[in-house]
């Protein structure tokens, strides 16, 4: 062998030796966390932070070097980092002749990748033969009161529950795991059943109404001909359901309903000064139809004439119109102030110009923020959509200036995520609510969502609770979806491996590449499947999976490209959506096939069609 070659060979063994010894030695100085864990999980937890000491450093040099006498390269060594530096070290003595001693690795190629599997197992039941990824999907209202949609979804793919406590109560939840049940019964298909806890609120406070009003509006050409009149459906009772090919519901009182004849018209000044009238064409027990051609606006105070030729056959006003609230309107540049007190939002003033002349007020649910932010950190609106500044806080009040809005202004409404991703926030991520929830939840639950997760104490507190409530083998996922979460997460991991429950990790994409800014979140995404995969940590791959495919019945290109890399994770979550079951369909489709090449990030090498000439 050429000298120069032989120096370079002992120069990378020596390098690999070295990264080696740091790595045993970064194991060596948390044995104490080690051995805390669960005796079964002490492998994983030693490949963690073998693992975290390689990716401390930066070996591409060696990566390259590797490559160039033709050795497996170190791009793949997640799972079994110590059998992978000791294989690659052994090649190179062989060549070299010099030989040193080599540790026992904790897992090897065959057992860090069975610890991730039975691990995935353990949380998300049993895996199905195709494709590998479980299937998760969020439960819409309808779930509690239409069994039928379950059975569509576990027929269609779908393999794991996910029961939203942000929205509707106990019953519905119960309801839900329960129709689940039969439905996995009925079809001789394994489903979990996974509960998301709600967690701390980071969202705008209510903004008062307006006012309530109605818009009654025909359809028009082009050329503003009305090619449909506004069909109006007439009816007396809250609640009532709008039968289909109507437009808008007008609800009035019984007496005036049983009145009406066809041919009746209904008369009106509206709340602009503009006379108008609707033609009843249809009468029947309990409602009935008009038609209006010209645009009408309806308030509470627009008085309703039944007109039966010349005479007034009887008169009313409007019932149970909707609030109109109004959003704040926020341009680049202005001042938004949030309030500590949840007090009612007031709008902002402009000038005939569009200036400011005194900027919008909304309360921000969260009393902490006001004491640790400062000035200069950011602030994020409504899923990233309105920047802002923190100019000053007094503790009761935060000055914000917009950096960020549509240019036409945007709309900031209540109940709107805010985001603080420079702030260390010091917020429980088990609330009361949460712990209320819990209780009503945990004897159905075969997994827990901890939203908002920032530390590992957050970990911590959810598992003593499942404790108090007798629940040692419920599953925790840990929705990773703040930058405190990110940034805290090998310590967060060594602990759900002490714990010794079923552990998860949630890549909540949505409050993830807010809090770390979208040009990122590829990237840290990514870090999080190679820490968690050296952890032997089941992953979710999250938010706006095949969205439009779920809400619009056709997927973008992008979205089908991002569904295909999805094959990362363990298991898949859609959200809801009235094409939910195709896009299941679709989803078990586009994972079958990438199964087929991909296994985690190391590709499988299948026969390629293409290949042939």
């Amino acid at each position: 062998m050429i000298a120069s070659n032989m120096d370079a060979l002992l120069d990378l063994q020596e390098q690999l030796i070295q990264l080696r010894e740091e790595a045993l030695a970064m194991a060596q100085r948390h044995e104490a966390d080690i051995l805390d864990c669960n005796a079964e999980l002490q492998g994983s937890a030693r490949n963690l932070l073998h693992y975290l000491s390689v990716r401390q450093r930066d070996i591409r040099p060696l990566q390259h070097a590797l490559s160039r006498f033709g050795f497996s390269a170190l791009t793949a060594l997640e799972p079994f980092t110590l059998a992978h530096l000791n294989a690659v070290i052994s090649l190179l003595q062989a060549l070299t002749g010099r030989q040193c001693e080599t540790p026992e690795p904790p897992v090897d190629y065959l057992t860090g990748p069975h610890l991730l599997h039975e691990h995935a197992r353990r949380l998300l039941g049993e895996i199905p033969r195709q494709p590998l990824a479980h299937i998760m999907v969020t439960m819409p209202s309808e779930a509690a009161r239409e069994p039928g949609i379950t059975r569509d979804l576990l027929q269609a793919g779908m393999n794991v529950v996910r029961i939203n406590c942000a929205h509707d109560g106990a019953q519905d939840w119960r309801a839900m795991a329960e129709h689940a049940r039969a439905a996995s019964a009925e079809l001789g298909v394994p489903c979990r059943v996974q509960v998301d806890l709600a967690g701390p609120k980071l969202r705008t406070g209510e903004i008062p109404s307006s006012g309530r009003l109605l818009k009654l509006k025909p359809r028009r050409d082009l050329y503003g001909l009305v090619l449909e009149p506004c069909r109006v459906w007439l009816h007396s009772g809250a609640g009532e359901t709008m039968p289909p090919g109507l437009h808008r519901p007008l609800q009035v009182l019984p007496e005036f309903l049983a009145a009406c004849e066809v041919g009746d018209r209904i008369q009106l000044v509206d709340s602009r000064g503009q006379r108008r009238k609707l033609n009843i064409v249809q009468v029947q027990p309990g409602s009935g139809i008009a038609e209006l051609k010209h645009t009408a606006y309806i308030t509470d105070d627009t008085r309703l004439d039944l007109k039966r030729g010349e005479a007034t056959v009887l008169s009313t006003y409007p019932q149970g119109l909707e609030d109109v609230v109004l959003p704040i309107l926020l341009l680049q540049g202005d001042r938004l102030i949030l309030t500590r007190e949840p007090q009612p939002a007031q709008p902002e003033q402009r000038d005939q110009m569009g200036d400011l002349l005194h900027p919008a007020r909304i309360h921000c649910t969260v009393e902490q923020a006001f004491d640790q932010v400062q000035p200069g950190q950011r602030v994020w609106f409504d899923d990233g959509r309105i920047g802002a500044r923190v100019e000053a806080c007094d503790g009761a009040e935060m000055q914000l200036r917009i950096t960020m809005a549509d240019p036409r202004g945007s709309k900031l409404r209540s109940e709107k995520g805010i985001n603080f991703p420079d702030t260390q926030l010091t917020i429980p991520a088990l609330t009361d609510k949460d712990l209320v929830d819990l209780e009503q939840v945990a004897e159905f639950a075969d997994i827990v969502a901890l939203s908002f997760v920032r530390q590992a104490a957050d970990l911590d507190a959810l598992h003593q609770a499942l404790n108090r409530l007798q629940r040692p083998e419920t599953g925790i996922v840990l929705k990773i979806e703040n930058r405190q979460a990110f940034e805290n997460l090998p310590r967060i991991l060594l602990t759900g491996l002490r714990l010794g429950r079923p552990l998860g990790v949630m890549i909540a994409r949505g409050d993830l590449a807010v809090e770390m800014g979208f040009e990122r979140l590829s990237e840290v995404q990514q870090e999080i499947l190679w820490l968690c995969e050296a952890a032997h940590v089941p992953v979710i791959w999250a938010t706006q999976i095949l969205e439009s495919m779920a809400k619009k019945g056709m997927p973008s290109r992008a979205e089908v490209t991002d569904a295909a890399m999805a094959v990362l994770a363990e298991c898949v979550m859609l959200n809801k959506g009235p094409y939910i079951v195709e896009t299941v369909h679709m989803l078990r489709d586009i994972l079958a096939r990438m199964d087929q090449h991909y296994h985690k990030r190391r590709a499988t090498l299948r026969p390629l069609n293409v290949a042939r000439l």
